[in-house]
């Protein structure tokens, strides 16, 4: 396993390297999980009004799945600490849930197709589409839409701390976006087939 710590607009001692490579390493092997890389991205944010300015990411490679958690703490060792424990809750969430075949039944995914429709919505999101131009995007990411089953999308959507996630369906190749309901539970968009 390998684990690289950087810092982001910050230089990161050889004690807060190791520190940082110690807590989170041992996080990992306490859950004796097979992980492929660890990422561990440290910065502190500048603003003053801040009273947690120190944040640690955590991004662990585990076959077929990412685990990722951020921290923000008031000091960096109380941030990496943190951080080394909610990845090992994390990954021992992994473990139960992938490994030991202990998945959320999948009739909790609610298909949006089916779903009544609600004007009332449906009216909200395009007055906001109208509302929305080029230059109020703020971020872009390219991400890979991986071939995956409603379980497993479920388990990445969870360890991801996401509020949606997308993928495409391994027996159908459609484009799937698999979102957590504000009244708990969690709704699937599917593309259309033609």
């Amino acid at each position: 396993m390998t684990i690289t710590v950087s810092g982001r607009k910050m230089p990161v001692t050889d004690a807060l390297r190791q520190y940082a490579e110690e807590k989170v390493g041992n996080a990992i092997k306490a859950v004796d999980a097979d992980t492929v890389s660890t990422e561990i991205v440290l910065y502190t944010e500048k603003n003053p009004a801040n009273p947690l300015p120190a944040i640690c990411e955590v991004t662990v490679r585990v076959k077929g799945h990412i685990v990722r958690v951020e921290e923000s703490e008031e000091d960096m060792y109380a941030a990496i600490d943190v951080a080394a424990a909610k990845v090992a809750r994390q990954l021992r969430k992994y473990k139960t849930r992938v490994l030991d075949k202990k998945v959320r039944a999948t009739e909790r995914i609610v298909d949006y197709a089916h779903e009544d429709a609600h004007p009332e919505s449906e009216l909200d999101l395009d007055r906001l589409m109208d509302e929305l131009s080029e230059d109020e995007i703020i971020r872009r990411k390219e991400t890979e839409f991986t071939p995956m089953t409603e379980e497993e999308a479920l388990i990445q959507i969870d360890l991801l701390g996401h509020d949606f996630f997308a993928y495409t369906d391994r027996d159908t190749n459609l484009v799937h976006i698999l979102y957590r309901r504000e009244d708990g539970g969690y709704g699937l968009l599917t593309q259309k087939e033609d």
